[in-house]
């Protein structure tokens, strides 16, 4: 069963084909310091094949959660560099999801006067502040400067990662944020060489990877996709348009030699994703998406078939720290508790029993 055979990903070892899928946890506190919880949450977890964190904020304007951690300043690399040697000491392998939010935030959530989009177009819906459910607002309108600014926060953020111990970082374009804020013809109305036609709307993912592969080594990069997830008003509903936009990207990072691309995406099998796929030369973590929970079986298939080289999981993973052993075995599951999926305490995050605990408790 390929699932449970280790795999080279680039310059990342993996000890089995299931990865912890990023999941957004909001246990990081008021400053996104990585605390007590997130050391033991990752350090339970650390027998799957690759962790790839939360979304980690690589500047306070791009923060879209709260309690959702950074890697900005002294404290966060500091809180970060305990993860990672936990994480390290069970033998584990980690990188940092770099997540620049753009416009899904507010200033009362960012703590900044501005948030930020590639157009002034609001995302839809509402954003939970301090203060409560509030609009989004309307983000300032990037300038050209600020891009490469941008794209220059991305490379410092992977430096951070490094030195915070991480094994890598995954750029996170995908979901609405903002790097998907560029790809998405919803959400990106510029005119400028980062708008308008498929590859210039690519152009902002490309650069973002490449200069944090010169940065850091191509083989400990990889990037997130959610090609036509249509959420948070990053709408792809031109069949030609998505695969001309990802084709794009793909096309762009190809000559890096990245480690990994990760696709978010109901059909796996689909001719965009492999077209994705095959186009970057990449191997393909790939992730079924929210509304479809990845199951052993599912999870087995698409190894088999061959439709990707690794599989992310969510809630399977909340749920049960020791999942590979579980399903390397066959054995029974804990239940997730969604009510607790977003907390600030360890109910619900730190407290799912292993396997042994619950027979050792029967």
């Amino acid at each position: 069963m390929k699932l449970f055979d280790s795999a080279e990903l680039g310059a990342l070892h993996l000890r089995n084909r299931i990865v912890m899928a990023p999941l957004t946890r909001t246990r990081a506190g008021e400053h996104g310091i990585p605390n007590d919880l997130l050391v033991e949450h990752y350090r339970q977890r650390a027998s799957l094949g690759l962790i790839i964190t939360e979304g980690t904020w690589p500047v306070q304007e791009g923060r879209s959660y709260l309690g959702q951690p950074g890697i900005e300043t002294d404290a966060q690399i500091a809180g970060w560099r305990r993860v990672t040697d936990a994480v390290h000491a069970e033998g584990g392998t980690i990188v940092m999801q770099l997540m620049h939010g753009g416009r899904v935030s507010h200033p009362s959530i960012s703590a900044t006067p501005r948030i930020v989009g590639p157009s002034a177009l609001a995302a839809p819906g509402e954003a939970h502040a301090p203060e409560g459910k509030v609009a989004m607002p309307v983000p300032h309108e990037l300038s050209h400067d600020e891009v490469k600014q941008a794209v220059a926060q991305h490379v410092q953020a992977a430096r951070n990662a490094i030195a915070a111990g991480l094994d890598g970082v995954e750029v996170h374009g995908a979901n609405g944020y903002l790097v998907h804020q560029f790809l998405s013809p919803a959400s990106n109305q510029r005119t400028d060489e980062y708008g308008g036609s498929p590859e210039n709307r690519a152009r902002f993912a490309v650069e973002v990877v490449t200069a944090v592969a010169e940065a850091i080594g191509a083989d400990r990069v990889g990037i997130r996709l959610s090609p036509q997830h249509n959420i948070q008003g990053a709408l792809e509903e031109d069949d030609a348009d998505a695969l001309a936009t990802y084709t794009a990207v793909a096309a762009g990072i190809a000559p890096l030699g990245v480690a990994f691309v990760d696709v978010l995406q109901a059909d796996i099998a689909s001719e965009l994703v492999q077209t994705i796929r095959t186009t970057a030369g990449a191997p393909l973590i790939v992730n079924t998406g929210f509304a479809t929970v990845t199951t052993r079986e599912s999870a087995l298939a698409l190894l088999d078939a061959e439709h990707g080289d690794a599989v992310a999981v969510g809630r399977a993973v909340i749920a049960n720290p020791d999942l590979v052993h579980r399903w390397q075995h066959d054995e029974e599951l804990n239940e997730p508790r969604p009510e607790h999926f977003y907390g600030a305490t360890g109910e619900g995050y730190t407290d799912y029993p292993t396997l042994a605990e619950v027979r050792g408790a029967a």
